[in-house]
């Protein structure tokens, strides 16, 4: 029986942060094994299409889970997609322009972000996120928004953020920071895996999936069994049936090759 493998880009596959900004051999020649052998392999991120680096796009994965499962891919046809409703998405812009908060739209291909939001370009830059998919003009009319981020310059920014929770919205957050990862309740990298496997008619209990982050633990917790990264936190690695090494020291490659194998 195939199974299915769910990737993590951020601390999973990369960590552009320490300078890693594409897949280390072992882990490329680990993962390229699994679909020798009739399996699948996916990227199941918070990034919309548009942050993906050419490595990524490039490597051949069989489809991937993008906006946090709120548009998915298996191989170039789309199996499901919820965008954000305009009216919601206008009524956002208009309040987080009157509060002097920083975003960007991501959309299916495009992410749409002002030219102006000096920081949030800045930000990132620090992940090495291309600019060939990012737009500064564009008409919210004629576009498809699947998850908005947000850099907040003040308390005021922060509150307002929180208070989005109430809004059928689910949400990453900094607030240290001031940075949100806006996106509707209803989707999730765990929601997305599930529609995966559905269309592709795999027991759950033939999927696996990496994973660092918080919004990796229903993902982790979901699939047949979910590995969580050393460099993640304890937290986190609670949810996980299994723990491998660093991104740094190729943790995929190693469970890949010892365990999935």
């Amino acid at each position: 029986m195939n199974k299915a493998v769910f990737f993590d880009i951020d601390g999973t596959l990369i960590d552009c942060l320490n300078g890693m900004t594409d897949i280390t051999p072992r882990v490329k020649k680990a993962i390229r094994e699994l679909q020798v052998k009739g399996n699948y392999v996916f990227i199941a991120t918070g990034r919309p299409y548009a942050f993906l680096n050419e490595a990524l796009r490039n490597f051949g994965f069989d489809g991937f889970v993008l906006t946090n499962g709120a548009y998915v891919k298996v191989k170039d046809k789309c199996i499901y997609k919820e965008s954000i409703k305009k009216e919601l998405v206008k009524e956002l812009v208009y309040n987080l322009e009157e509060l002097n908060i920083e975003y960007i739209l991501q959309g299916e291909i495009y992410s749409y972000i002002k030219d102006e939001y000096k920081r949030l370009h800045s930000f990132y830059d620090s992940y090495s996120i291309p600019k060939k998919y990012l737009e500064g003009n564009y008409n919210l009319e004629k576009v498809d928004i699947y998850k908005i981020e947000l850099l907040c310059n003040d308390k005021k920014g922060v509150d307002y953020c929180l208070s989005l929770e109430n809004r059928n919205f689910d949400y990453i957050h900094n607030v240290d920071a001031g940075s949100f990862e806006l996106y509707l309740k209803t989707n999730s990298k765990a929601s997305g895996v599930l529609k995966v496997l559905d269309f592709l008619d795999i027991p759950l209990e033939n999927s696996y999936a990496f994973g660092d982050g918080k919004n990796d633990i229903e993902m982790l917790s979901t699939v047949g069994c979910g590995i969580a990264m050393g460099n993640a936190n304890d937290y986190v690695k609670g949810y996980a049936k299994k723990v491998t090494d660093t991104v740094q020291n190729d943790g995929v490659a190693l469970e890949i090759e010892k365990f999935i194998l």
